[in-house]
This record gives C-alpha cells, sequence and structure tokens, in this order.
C-alpha cells in the first residue's frame, strides 16, 4: 500500500580535506514497504537540488540501493558497499559517464519509514569529482483527523 510520507535529505558533498557543502532539502512522496524488507519511495525533485522536471525513485534492497532518475535529468545509480557502479548522467545541457565508489550504506526501513545514510567517492570522466555523505530519512505524513495512534 502506498502512503504518502514526507522526505527529508540532507547531501554533504566537496573534496577530501576542503570545506564541504551541504543541501537540505524537504518533500512530500509516497513510500510503500513489501515483506521482503524492499523499501521504494519517489518524490518530485525541485529548483532546490537543480533537478525540476525530474522524479526520483529510491528502492532499498537488503544488499544495495538503486536511485533512478526521470525527466530533466535521467540516471540509474547503484549503490552498493565495496563496489564501484558506472552510470550515464543525462541532462539538457550534455551527457556524461560517472562512477561511484560506495564507501558505506546504512539503511533501515520498516513500514512505517526509515533512514538511510550514504558514503560515496564520485568522478566524472575518471577524474575525482566530490565526496558525498547523503542522509535520507522517511516518515509517514501525520493524520489529519485526530488519529494519533500513527503519530
Amino acid at each position: 500500500m502506498m502512503k504518502d510520507v514526507v522526505i527529508y535529505i540532507r547531501n554533504h558533498f566537496g573534496c577530501d580535506g576542503e570545506e564541504q557543502d551541504t543541501l537540505d532539502f524537504t518533500t512530500d512522496g509516497l513510500y510503500t514497504y513489501d515483506d521482503d524488507g524492499t523499501a521504494c519511495l519517489t518524490y518530485l525533485e525541485t529548483e532546490v537540488t537543480g533537478m525540476e522536471g525530474t522524479r526520483t525513485s529510491v528502492m532499498v534492497l537488503p544488499d544495495k540501493v538503486v536511485v533512478d532518475r526521470d525527466g530533466t535529468v535521467t540516471s540509474r545509480m547503484v549503490f552498493r558497499p565495496g563496489e564501484k557502479h558506472a552510470f550515464l548522467y543525462d541532462t539538457p545541457v550534455g551527457s556524461a559517464t560517472m562512477h561511484m565508489d560506495t564507501r558505506g550504506l546504512n539503511a533501515r526501513f520498516n513500514e512505517h519509514g526509515g533512514h538511510m545514510e550514504i558514503d560515496y567517492v564520485l568522478d566524472m570522466e575518471h577524474a575525482f569529482a566530490s565526496r558525498n555523505r547523503f542522509r535520507l530519512t522517511v516518515k509517514e505524513q501525520k493524520q489529519t483527523r485526530g488519529d494519533r495512534s500513527n503519530g
């Protein structure tokens, strides 16, 4: 069953040893959780992320996280600890081959939402681009009719 959720995202990015930038983003989305431990969420990007017109879908599996983007920006990123993954990053101004080296992944989800953290290094055309620490939290939207049993 799809649930309405609030998604909180914090992404720290920059070069090792240098000051990092942080992007904080909160949005509404849809969420499902299956008995096999798979969590799926979908949300729309906005101008805050620089990807307005893009739908992001995140699938959290027991051994990896898959992030699909479709719209203004198109990509499919696979995060699996200890593995490097290549993907095509397609934007209105051009495409680039990117590589991600997932250094760490911690995800805990249940039927009500959850939290994940991913630590990864990103390079573009085999040149270091950034070190990223991505945090995402999913919470069910509160009931509006005085039902406080879930909130």
